[in-house]
């Protein structure tokens, strides 16, 4: 039986950081919003790191990847054929709990490709569109830079002052100046002095402090907004003429509900979203929703990543401070075909050294000290003095590289689970060698000893994109420019699936800057969907 709920004005599915923005924004004119969410709150409080068994946390129930974690309120993942674990976090705030709090924006260039480099599509907007909410979703996190960026437009301002490269930081800085390479302070989504009532992060907890459940869910709250957790949405449901109505989902007991809307809005993330698409099958979308174009769950990207290890004489410095990266370096960020690749890729560094257990796993290298005699000895040359450059690469959509229902495996409420099918392309292979080896190059100018690469790591599948893609042609993209999707008039999605191109940085705060964009449009231009 199912328990069927009274209509709402706008349902959310997911509680993450583009359903939170979203949420908030449409509250402020008094939209009436429901958002359920598959996960629950967790406690600003939890897993303090000065706990002794902070850092096993990091590798059990709060590790990144939901197969590892496998909590009740995750869904396992088929990642059998990908070089590349899907990471994600289902609680309030989604992966915003768990994340680095990396907070660069994407570069004009960004949304042209297809125009300046001939590959790919360019988006159905620009950099400039997007920039208010960019400015916008800035001062709501407090975000921590320093403005003059020489890689972007002029921006306001940065809300709090940067985070502290560290001393590390400090080396490196002289190594980028010795090679004549562009390198900053990074924006970080962390506020580094106290901000709107908030402290700043200092590192105390392995959970984010600036996560959506912290900035944008209170206010939301406070305005009106119900959020229901432990939700596990099943499908869509649509009408016989097409519009969406509402969705199914199991509550916390396992019974079936019904929750309907005028508008429905899905914010979960490439491979959450997809998966629900493709799992809401009707006479009318025998396919999957929205799904007109065969494109829902085509074009998954990722940035896959390399890097390299440092270990320095001098002592750098404990486990402290905000996690994140302090500064990042974007010499080779643009198209130049004589490197051979299109495209290209930034290296991210951290001001905070790894901590005790990450050192003796080998760090983002994966080079693990080794068990024997000389294991204690080397642990000591690597902790607190090593420093690491991850190179994080743009990654071109391909239609090859796909989220599809696994045709066995299942959650626990017997919904298919998702299915990933990715291959790192040539493209962005070479992207990674030559990135590598620039990271290797910093590292020999600021005084390393010794170095250590990786040329991909698995654990890296942060960012997924591309899945329900933006564009203004039905038959080759999802949604519209608006993130409403071409087949159905009143489904948004407003995650990281609808990403045309994925740039060569971190895509959260471009991901509330469209969701922040998209609510706009909800309470003015789109107005008459909640008719």
């Amino acid at each position: 039986m199912v328990n069927r709920h009274d209509e709402t004005d706008v349902l959310v599915i997911g509680a993450g950081a583009s359903g939170a923005a979203f949420t908030w924004s449409l509250t402020l004119a008094g939209i009436k919003v429901v958002c359920l969410e598959q996960g629950g709150w967790v406690p600003l409080d939890a897993f303090p790191t000065s706990e002794p068994d902070a850092q096993i946390r990091w590798q059990t129930d709060f590790h990144s990847n939901p197969n590892v974690r496998g909590l009740p309120e995750d869904y396992p993942v088929n990642e059998a054929e990908t070089p590349i674990s899907p990471l994600m976090y289902n609680a309030v705030g989604g992966s915003t709990i768990h994340w680095g709090s990396h907070f660069p924006r994407f570069h004009p260039s960004d949304f042209v490709l297809k125009s300046q480099d001939g590959v790919a599509d360019d988006w159905p907007m620009t950099y400039a569109e997007l920039e208010p909410y960019y400015d916008l979703n800035d001062r709501m996190n407090g975000v921590s830079g320093l403005r003059g960026d020489p890689a972007y437009p002029p921006k306001p301002e940065r809300p709090t002052p940067p985070l502290a490269i560290g001393r590390g930081g400090e080396l490196l800085a002289d190594a980028f100046n010795k090679l004549g390479w562009h390198w900053w302070s990074s924006d970080s989504a962390i506020a580094s002095v106290e901000y709107d009532g908030r402290q700043p992060d200092t590192g105390g907890t392995l959970r984010s402090l600036a996560s959506a459940d912290i900035i944008y869910w209170p206010r939301a709250l406070r305005r009106g907004a119900r959020l229901k957790t432990f939700c596990r949405v099943r499908e869509i449901l649509v009408d016989q003429s097409g519009r969406a109505t509402g969705a199914l989902y199991y509550d916390a007991n396992g019974n079936l509900q019904e929750q309907r809307a005028r508008v429905v809005v899905v914010a979960g993330n490439g491979v959450g979203t997809a998966r629900l698409l493709l799992n809401s099958k009707s006479a009318l979308f025998p396919e999957g929703l929205a799904n007109s174009s065969g494109l829902v769950g085509k074009n998954l990207m990722h940035h896959p990543c390399g890097g390299a290890m440092g270990i320095f004489e001098e002592w750098l410095g404990g486990e402290a401070g905000p996690r994140g990266s302090s500064m990042l370096g974007q010499e080779f960020y643009e198209t130049d075909l004589n490197r051979g690749f299109v495209r290209g890729y930034d290296l991210q560094i951290t001001g905070v050294t790894s901590s005790p257990l990450p050192t003796a796993l080998g760090g983002i290298q994966q080079e693990t000290v080794p068990w024997g005699q000389d294991h204690h000895r080397i642990f000591g040359e690597r902790y607190g003095h090593t420093i690491g450059i991850t190179v994080m690469t743009e990654d071109l959509p391909e239609e090859s590289n796909q989220v599809t229902l696994d045709p066995v495996l299942t959650d626990s409420h017997g919904i298919p689970a998702p299915r990933i099918q990715y291959t790192v392309s040539e493209n962005t292979d070479k992207i990674l060698d030559h990135g590598v080896e620039r990271a290797k190059e910093v590292l020999e100018a600021a005084g390393a000893k010794e170095v250590y690469t990786s040329h991909i790591r698995r654990n890296a599948g942060w960012h997924l994109l591309g899945t329900a893609r933006m564009g203004d042609d039905p038959n080759n993209s999802v949604v519209d420019r608006w993130g409403r999707a071409h087949d159905v008039p009143n489904l948004l999605i407003v995650d990281g699936s609808i990403f045309t191109t994925g740039a060569c940085i971190n895509p959260t705060t471009t991901i509330q800057a469209l969701a922040l964009r998209t609510a706009d449009f909800v309470k003015g231009e789109g107005s008459s969907l909640l008719a």
